[in-house]
């Protein structure tokens, strides 16, 4: 039985380079969201890793495959054997303002949307996954911090996060949208930091990482977050490159997510 009221999916006839489109009615939206996907090509591919990528503010599913072309490089990545084969499961944000940050909002909530509904919807949804699928999550600027802050939370669903140029404190929003920061105000102050949700977690977390580009504006909080991780000497992985808050960076610095995960499993 569907955990959704409506599901639809796109017709493997019209479908594109393995990228499959859902659109499912959430209950924690109170609306339709969507999810691109990419499947690797194969047969006989079952229970497969699920990586869902999380876009940053502005953008959309479809945004991670039409600006990076990250389902061409997972193609090349399993083909060469660089990676194991693995589902890619991008989801709008619910598409509140400029961003929703991932967050509990007064009358969606944008973290079960994409905790609970989108691995729901791709299990039930794509035949390559199952309930045993290992789950990952990562996300670039606004979606590094919703998949920092998501996956160390929700750390009993997650085999391993990652962040790239990321948001870390919910007041860094304010570089980026319109809507008044107060619109993210939440009841758990653990919910507007990412060191906050670390230190509650920090008994339970699951491999994590993040980088950032040198000359990003996002930089500074970045270095933070690593210090005060090293200071209580929690493990993690932090890495500086050469690059700015730009596309092509991310472009560049996903296969070093993606290869971290793909060393969890092993």
């Amino acid at each position: 039985m569907s955990k959704f009221k409506t599901t639809e999916i796109s017709d493997p006839r019209f479908e594109a380079n393995h990228l499959r489109h859902i659109t499912v009615k959430s209950k924690h939206l109170k609306n339709r969201g969507d999810i691109t996907v990419f499947i690797p090509p194969g047969e006989d591919l079952t229970d497969l890793p699920i990586v869902i990528l999380l876009h940053g503010v502005y953008g959309s599913h479809w945004i991670w495959s039409q600006k990076t072309g990250i389902h061409l490089k997972m193609k090349t990545w399993i083909e060469n054997g660089d990676i194991a084969p693995m589902i890619i499961a991008m989801p709008s944000d619910g598409l509140w303002g400029d961003g929703s940050g991932y967050l509990p909002h007064k009358d969606s909530d944008f973290e079960k949307w994409i905790v609970d509904d989108v691995p729901n919807a791709v299990v039930e949804l794509i035949p390559q996954a199952s309930d045993q699928s290992k789950l990952f999550i990562a996300g670039l600027s606004m979606g590094g911090f919703g998949a920092l802050r998501l996956g160390i939370k929700h750390h009993d669903k997650f085999s391993g996060v990652s962040g790239l140029s990321s948001i870390t404190v919910v007041n860094e929003m304010a570089l980026f949208v319109e809507e008044p920061l107060s619109d993210y105000n939440q009841e758990a102050v653990e919910n507007e930091s990412v060191y906050a949700t670390i230190l509650k977690y920090k008994n339970s977390l699951p491999p994590f990482r993040f980088d950032c580009g040198k000359e990003d504006e996002l930089i500074e909080g970045n270095r933070k977050l690593h210090q005060q991780l090293n200071d209580l000497n929690i493990p993690h992985t932090y890495k500086e490159n050469p690059g700015k808050h730009e596309w092509i960076y991310w472009e560049t610095h996903i296969k070093e997510t993606i290869a971290f995960f793909n060393g969890i499993l092993k």
